[in-house]
């Protein structure tokens, strides 16, 4: 994963709490402040968020855009937010990680793949939850490279 796509520039830490639609917004508003997307980007975002969660288990999730704001994508890159005390997703799901995504062509495909082999694995999900540096989180990310 190249320092564009992630970069320190891209990680928020120690997030305090606040609802899965804040937080989704959050997460594209940081998008779209280190020029991935358009701001519009973030109301694909909850609309994606309203078809299907983005809770993808492990403590994990993943707002990204419905495929209709595709042309919102400026070029690919991820962001990820900590929160310590977790972001409620509803039936008992809680996110301590919240990784936004913009996926230019089909590079998220790619992006995907690697953060699902780190975050399948739920050390990998605890260091990125107690993280205590941007540098922690993008070792941890970038392992699933080599």
């Amino acid at each position: 994963m190249n320092k564009f796509i992630l970069n320190e520039g891209n990680i928020l830490l120690n997030v305090a709490a606040e609802g899965k639609y804040e937080a989704i917004e959050r997460t594209g508003k940081l998008l779209a402040a280190n020029g991935y997307v358009e701001p519009d980007y973030i109301e694909g975002m909850r609309k994606r968020e309203d078809e299907v969660t983005t809770y993808i288990g492990n403590g994990i999730s993943i707002p990204h855009g419905t495929s209709q704001y595709v042309n919102s994508i400026k070029t690919s890159g991820i962001v990820v937010l900590q929160y310590p005390e977790g972001v409620d997703f509803g039936e008992g799901n809680v996110a301590y990680i919240l990784i936004g995504i913009a996926g230019k062509n089909d590079e998220h495909l790619e992006i995907l793949s690697a953060i699902a082999l780190v975050c399948q694995d739920e050390d990998n999900v605890s260091k990125l939850r107690h993280a205590a540096t941007k540098e922690e989180i993008i070792s941890i990310l970038t392992e699933g490279d080599e």
